[in-house]
């Protein structure tokens, strides 16, 4: 268990919010992060495995013109898979990973291409400086090193978003990644 995932799930918790994953590259590994923290059940919702592009499309409501246009590995894409978990699952926040682990390319995307996204429970629309928001990474390593590294960028993201919350303050972004945190 990390202490980023401890200390994401102790603030929901605090909170009195809940957390909605989407994943695609990760594969159920966010989830299993998640949940090896104790007390996760009184935050985590659940999570949907989304590896298959069809499943974006109608398990998470990601737009099918979009997934057309640019393939599942997109900034976009990760956005509205964020924001279609926490539709699905009636949570407050959603999180969601795509992207490229190897070991071929896809979707015109190399190897170490990753997204990872948050959609917060105050959008803009709300008032709120925080509402989504998406990281792009370029990761190297192997499919595993790539795999574990987007779970620590997501979460890490989260607690980004989870702390500005908290204060009212829209967090630095950082937009690439090279290896480890």
């Amino acid at each position: 268990m990390s202490s980023t995932a401890a200390d994401v799930v102790g603030l929901l918790t605090v909170r009195g919010e809940t957390l909605a994953v989407a994943e695609s590259l990760t594969g159920g590994l966010v989830a299993a992060e998640l949940t090896e923290v104790p007390g996760a059940s009184k935050a985590f919702r659940g999570s949907v495995t989304a590896y298959a592009t069809e499943l974006k499309r109608d398990v998470l409501g990601v737009d099918p013109a979009l997934l057309a246009a640019r393939g599942a590995v997109d900034a976009q894409v990760a956005a509205q898979m964020a924001a279609g978990v926490r539709r699905a699952l009636g949570a407050d926040w959603g999180v969601a990973t795509t992207g490229v682990a190897g070991p071929e390319p896809q979707d015109g995307q190399p190897v170490g291409t990753v997204f990872v996204a948050v959609d917060g429970p105050h959008g803009a629309d709300r008032g709120s400086a925080y509402g989504g928001k998406v990281e792009a990474l370029r990761l190297n390593g192997d499919r595993a090193e790539i795999r574990m590294e987007s779970v620590r960028s997501v979460l890490a993201l989260l607690l980004k978003g989870l702390a500005s919350e908290q204060t009212g303050n829209e967090p630095a972004q950082d937009t690439e990644r090279n290896g480890g945190f």
